[in-house]
């Protein structure tokens, strides 16, 4: 079974609520569609980040993957090796696009779901993370007040069962630290984030990490910029350190627990470059005794199918995944993900186990071509 044709595809889908953190704020979701066909008539569906720019590099790579047998994947890797030298963070969402067609095609030759491809799923279910945005309860360049945040925290919760909520901070670490107390408040048991994107120097972290503690986080995520910030802010809290941000290659996995640095480090299928990668995160995670967690960018429902199988056969992610999917105001498969008792249930069938909605993907590809990306 060979590919015998590639397209490529970039959507907008607009979100139910404005997503706030420390450096933006927007209404929707750009994300780059990619289906592969085979001489059987076999397709298969990818799903990645970074709208154009990432649809471009796709598109270069047309000739190496057009042709190509789908037990050649390994080959395939290895003759993209450097497209992250010279695309970086694109080139990895790039090849974590193309890896994901291929895996739905593969478990789709075999009848095998891509949690099955991976060693077999060891839950039905996921636990996801409900995401605390200023945007849910203040208009753009208004302050939130602590009880409005706390009062949405606890109706997401109330509405969609979640055990964990995380609060996307802002630059303001002080008025960060009085909505995460508020919530804490009002939400006695629930598991507690907080995640500024290293908008907080580090004196400003230290100082915040110490009035913290007193609210039982499971982990401050990227309070501060690079490995030896977040070395300097470890060493002075008790609160474990999680990253999105110092640590995104495999390369850098190890430097950073030399330094002690960070607790647990957030996979993403697309920003470390496919499944393949993040499994071996996963090994590496395990093997420091690191903490592993899922990071969102906006998925719909394709990239979403693929966490959740990631999720389900990787025993090392034993934290609530991040997703923002139930943001998500429209989506491109024919079966959107439901949030129940604070998890999504993992898809079954071959490969992803989605169905795309053809007709959804022309009509946000078309809202692409009228506002083009929405994040840059």
């Amino acid at each position: 079974m060979r590919i015998t044709d590639l397209k490529v595809w970039v959507v907008n889908a607009p979100l139910t609520v404005a997503f706030q953190s420390s450096f933006e704020r927007r209404s929707g979701t750009t994300r780059t569609v990619l289906r592969l066909e085979t001489d059987t008539g076999l397709v298969g569906w990818g799903e990645t980040f970074r709208g154009d720019p990432t649809a471009r590099i796709i598109e270069l790579h047309r000739d190496q993957i057009v042709g190509r047998s789908l037990t050649e994947l390994g080959q395939l890797r290895t003759e993209l090796r450097m497209t992250p030298f010279f695309y970086g963070y694109l080139g990895y969402a790039a090849i974590a696009g193309i890896e994901m067609a291929y895996f739905d095609l593969l478990g789709k030759q075999s009848g095998l779901s891509v949690a099955d491809l991976l060693g077999g799923a060891a839950r039905e279910r996921v636990p996801v993370t409900g995401l605390v945005t200023r945007g849910l309860v203040a208009a753009e360049g208004e302050k939130a007040r602590p009880e409005a945040i706390a009062a949405a925290a606890e109706q997401l919760v109330d509405e969609r069962g979640f055990g964990t909520v995380k609060l996307k901070g802002s630059t303001d670490a002080a008025d960060d630290v009085g909505l995460v107390g508020a919530i804490r408040r009002r939400l006695a048991g629930i598991g507690l984030r907080i995640d500024p994107n290293a908008a907080w120097s580090v004196t400003d972290s230290i100082t915040a990490a110490h009035r913290l503690e007193e609210y039982d986080l499971e982990y401050l995520e990227d309070p501060c910029p690079g490995v030896e910030g977040m070395a300097r802010v470890r060493a002075n809290t008790r609160i474990p350190l999680c990253t999105n941000m110092c640590v995104v290659r495999l390369e850098e996995v190890v430097p950073a627990v030399r330094l002690g640095a960070v607790d647990v480090i957030h996979g993403d299928v697309h920003k470390w470059g496919g499944i393949d990668a993040t499994r071996r995160l996963a090994a590496l995670c395990e093997g420091f005794g690191l903490g592993m967690n899922l990071h969102s960018g906006g998925e719909l429902g394709i990239s979403t199918a693929c966490h959740l199988q990631v999720a389900a056969a990787l025993p090392e992610i034993n934290y609530a995944i991040d997703s923002m999917y139930y943001l998500v105001a429209d989506d491109i498969i024919t079966e959107p993900f439901v949030v129940a008792d604070g998890s999504i249930e993992v898809p079954g069938g071959p490969g992803l186990g989605v169905t795309v909605d053809e007709e959804k993907l022309a009509h946000l590809a078309k809202q692409h071509d009228i506002d083009g990306d929405l994040i840059r």
